[in-house]
């Protein structure tokens, strides 16, 4: 294997750069090992090298799986450490973090920020000396840049305030140093990402013809890169901006509006309604005429809801994913879900808390069933009288045994980006600026449904929002006369779900918000993203209340005697962050 080298101390085995040109597997694409530097002349010589940068970038993010997991989940409400977890584990859970904690240390975050910089460093330099033109340098640039803001609206969301740095650090260690790196709030870092992102000279995805978008396993390689609408749109939402940040996720959400093709046109980040008929599709559903059978439910591997956590990467998942990376047995990193969730062959240290557990038992399907089953039949199982978070286990152990199908078999994916989410947050901005009735409908069941008139064939007028930019939504399905509006297949996320509505008390603005974000709990228990949206709400509201009592529920749904005290605690906005220590032994 050829070895190509940055001056950032990573390798990327690459074949002789044959993962441009098509591998023998996918992961290949991303193994990294530490390595020396070389000289940098040798290493960013043309395009095929930047890719390579590019890459090998990617290969060292997803060592941050874990933690991206481990902090966002078992810090708010939906995790719980098991019996075999350790105190660092319960530190986390309580908000009592220590500075031996490892996962209280940032510098594998800016460990990789660095890496950023110095990748950007030198494509700014292949750029001046003409070994990269000016679109090959436009799309590699702005995804590392957004990469890197990404990493650090994690840092905020996580430590509060902490040190910008968009230069290459000779020594990690001096960024412990306030006086050479000082540190700056989160309200002010978001601007400072957002100015920085939005100045980035290409926002779209990479072009069709992009060395680096090739098709490796069957599986296309870009839904590794990072979103950089999405992100925006994040950002934005965090600093406040509503209609800057719903403007960005749409332009993600109509991504397939001019394709030719009716499959992505109708469908492609719509969440779209079941197939009744077929159970093709990515929703909770029931084998036809047989919906009052609790054993017709469509649970497998290749349909319904929970396939889009097992199924390969066809054209049904790629209408859900956003940005996906994939672990491979065979490469590094290894995949870490494994051992963090299975109590088969793992080291089962995390699972559901009761709260999240009681949370989808309280819900109700449409077909009277009192439960979602999105909960204890797809995002977890009962595995030896134990509760196992299944999400990330669905290609490792098997349904009926319950045991690994190969216990060298360790394949798996980080999952960072998706419609539903992509939904939720446009919903949360869309509230957040007084479109309550369309928040509503994307929560529930779809726009067509919201905007239609009963006893009105001619959808001539109806079936849309006939709202300005970016509330605009045609879901209009009419024949007398023909149309066919781009979200007519919008089923909503509940309707996806087949639960009841969601209903609204009080004032629309905080009851649609408070039910967008138990759907966020509901759908996407265990991704990561559960602690950013305490978070980000109990902000937008200055109500620490909002925070503090749910990761009370968890403790206190678990026998924890520390339950009030922590609540005590999370009143004060500043006991959400982390410390900023580094653990130079993790």
């Amino acid at each position: 294997m050829m070895k190509l080298f940055t001056n950032t101390k990573y390798t990327l085995k690459l074949g002789a750069l044959a993962l441009l040109l098509g591998l023998g597997s996918c992961q290949e694409y991303l193994d990294v090992e530490p390595q020396d530097q070389l000289n940098q002349d040798q290493v960013y010589r043309d395009v095929f090298d930047a890719d390579a940068a590019v890459v090998g970038i990617y290969g060292k993010f997803m060592g941050l799986a874990e933690k991206y997991v481990v902090l966002n989940e078992l810090r708010a409400d939906l995790v719980s450490p098991t019996y075999n977890a350790g105190p660092f584990y319960t530190q986390l859970s309580e908000h009592s973090v220590t500075a031996e904690n490892p996962y209280a240390s940032p510098k594998d975050f800016y460990e990789v920020i660095n890496n950023c910089n110095d990748v950007l460093k030198n494509f700014d330099l292949m750029r001046a000396d003409n070994r990269l033109d000016s679109n090959e340098y436009n799309e590699r640039y702005s995804d590392i840049g957004t990469l890197r803001s990404w990493l650090y609206l994690q840092l905020g969301i996580h430590y509060g305030q902490v040190p910008y740095i968009t230069e290459p650090v000779e020594n990690l260690n001096d960024i412990r140093n306030l006086n050479q790196y000082p540190r700056i709030q989160f309200e002010e870092l978001l601007n400072e990402l957002i100015t920085f992102t939005e100045g980035l000279p290409f926002t779209d995805t990479y072009s069709a013809n992009s060395t680096l978008l090739i098709d490796v396993d069957g599986y296309n390689t870009g839904k590794f890169f990072i979103n950089k609408e999405c992100l925006l749109g994040d950002l934005h939402l965090w600093r406040g901006n509503y209609v800057q940040a719903a403007s960005h996720y749409k332009v993600v959400l109509e991504t397939a509006s001019d394709s030719g093709s009716d499959s992505e046109r109708y469908d492609v980040y719509r969440v779209k309604y079941a197939e009744i008929a077929s159970n093709n599709d990515l929703a909770v559903g029931y084998i036809r005429y047989r919906e009052q059978d609790a054993q017709a439910l469509i649970n497998n591997n290749t349909q319904g809801w929970r396939s889009m956590f097992s199924r390969e990467p066809d054209a049904l998942w790629n209408t859900e994913w956003i940005w996906s990376l994939p672990f491979d047995s065979s490469f590094a990193p290894e995949n870490p879900f494994i051992n963090l969730f299975s109590n088969q062959n793992g080291n089962y240290l995390l699972k559901p808390s009761q709260e999240a557990m009681n949370l989808w038992e309280d819900q109700t399907q449409l077909n009277g069933f009192p439960y979602d089953a999105r909960g204890s039949k797809f995002s977890y199982s009962m595995i030896n009288g134990n509760p196992v978070i299944m999400k990330y286990l669905y290609n490792y152990l098997d349904p009926v045994s319950q045991l690994p199908v190969d216990v060298f078999q360790r394949d798996g994916r980080w999952f960072l980006y998706r419609a539903a989410k992509l939904h939720l947050r446009y919903a949360e901005a869309a509230n957040r600026d007084g479109q309550h009735r369309l928040a509503d409908a994307l929560l529930n069941y779809g726009l067509q449904n919201e905007y239609t008139v009963e006893g009105v064939e001619d959808v001539t007028d109806i079936e849309q929002t006939n709202l300005p930019f970016p509330y605009d939504f045609d879901a209009r399905q009419g024949d007398f006369p023909f149309y066919r509006g781009n979200w007519y297949r919008n089923g909503g996320l509940r309707g996806r779900a087949y639960l009841e509505r969601a209903p609204v008390y009080g004032d629309s603005l905080i009851s649609i918000e408070n039910n967008l974000i138990e759907e966020a709990a509901l759908e996407l228990a265990f991704e990561g993203n559960r602690w950013g949206d305490l978070v980000r709400v109990a902000i937008h509201r200055n109500d620490p209340a909002f925070l503090a009592d749910k990761i009370y529920a968890k403790l206190n749904a678990q026998g924890n005697a520390e339950a009030s005290a922590v609540r005590t605690k999370l009143m004060s906005q500043e006991n959400w962050y982390l410390p900023f220590v580094w653990n130079d032994e993790e």
